[in-house]
């Protein structure tokens, strides 16, 4: 980092950070609906005389910072949405949007990321490289990356690496994890339609009953992906919604079932799409319905450059000491800012943020919570992460 002291500034900016995750967090706003979020981070980065961009995208933000010195062009990317989640955290801030919560740390991403935009901008000059800061919609939905490229947000850029972080409720506050190669897995979105022939519940039957068959697909659809893991990170497809019926005394000609499919490599990939289909076919089979699968393209897993991730690692243990950098397995989740990493090399790490001691509440429950302090970590790890990938080579 040489002359560059950033984890003063990281400290001085701390503060108001905590302050901007509380005010995103009371008014969360769903994937491509992130419109005060959005009219927050174009206020605060265009106060700094930053250069905004086009996002492609009606919610969502880009801004771009010039360094004085030669260097990399890096792009730092922040998700911005909220879950459909109704928050039982009982907090000063909590979220007054009902049924919607900040239940997976978005909001904790973007004040790190406009943070981290005011730290660099008071440097610019002695900065290598460029700096553009993407605020994303619609993470959750695994569609807000995919939609930006699609509509030319990285066009011109020239864009050398990418970084991004997310806070992860397991992890001990003052530590961050990556790993180099693959470190979240592929996701999959599972459409299953059913139609049968419908009738009177009272004289329900086996054979064309969309509800039996509808719940015999969803418990089996772990079978696809029995004994698939890789390196020691299992695989997993699952059931997330199922929609059936109007009346409980009748029996509905169709069902829906939504779920997701996680798998890692192209192998498992292929393999699991062929259990799939050997589930659907059985189940249709055994009830006398037709099972229909829709398969939008898959999320690509979130790959790691080693090179990148061996730069920032070494930054990031300037920051906060080595011993709080650690090498973890892959994770079975998903993130779409693999659509950005198999474009562009970098590094997607992770910021320890256990609230308290005990177990926590896992990210989507509508108990999560997170240690702030991980909004100060996140700060510095960033910041110094992107300097550091400008400077890379």
């Amino acid at each position: 980092m040489g002359h560059l002291d950033l984890a003063p500034l990281a400290d001085r900016v701390f503060d108001s950070a905590v302050d901007t995750r509380r005010h995103i967090h009371t008014y969360p706003e769903l994937g491509f609906e992130e419109k005060a979020t959005t009219a927050l981070v174009q206020e605060r980065l265009s106060a700094l005389g930053l250069e905004e961009l086009a996002a492609g995208t009606e919610t969502g933000a880009v801004f771009r910072l010039k360094g004085g010195r030669p260097g990399r062009r890096v792009l730092l990317r922040a998700d911005m949405d909220a879950l459909p989640v109704a928050e039982e955290v009982d907090v000063p801030f909590r979220s007054k949007v009902e049924g919607v919560m900040h239940a997976c740390g978005h909001d904790a991403h973007v004040a790190i990321l406009l943070a981290t935009a005011e730290i660099l901008s008071t440097l610019a000059e002695e900065l290598p490289g460029s700096y553009v800061f993407l605020f994303q919609p619609a993470e959750e939905l695994l569609a807000g990356a995919s939609r930006m490229i699609e509509a030319g947000v990285l066009d011109g850029l020239g864009a050398e690496r990418v970084l991004s972080l997310h806070v992860s409720s397991p992890l001990p506050p003052g530590l961050v994890a990556v790993r180099g190669g693959i470190m979240m897995s592929q996701a999959q979105p599972i459409t299953a339609r059913l139609r049968g022939s419908g009738g009177h519940g009272a004289q329900a039957q086996a054979e064309g009953n969309v509800i039996l068959a509808v719940s015999r697909l969803a418990s089996r659809l772990p079978e696809v992906v029995e004994g698939m893991e890789y390196e020691w990170a299992a695989c997993a497809c699952s059931t997330g919604t199922i929609r059936a019926g109007t009346a409980a005394n009748v029996i509905p000609r169709e069902a829906v079932l939504r779920g997701s499919l996680r798998t890692y490599t192209e192998d498992q990939y292929a393999e699991a799409l062929k259990r799939l289909d050997a589930v659907a076919a059985d189940v249709a089979s055994e009830f006398g319905v037709s099972v229909d699968l829709d398969l939008p393209a898959p999320v690509p897993p979130v790959e790691n450059q080693a090179e990148a991730v061996s730069s920032w690692s070494a930054a990031a243990a300037e920051m906060i000491g080595a011993a709080n950098v650690i090498e973890i397995p892959p994770v079975p989740m998903s993130d779409d800012i693999s659509e950005f990493l198999r474009r562009i090399p970098g590094v997607h790490f992770f910021v320890g943020a256990r609230p308290g001691t005990g177990e926590p509440a896992q990210h989507h429950s509508p108990e999560f919570t997170i240690d702030e302090e991980s909004i100060r970590v996140g700060i510095k790890t960033m910041a110094a992460g992107a300097v550091a990938l400008a400077g890379q080579g």
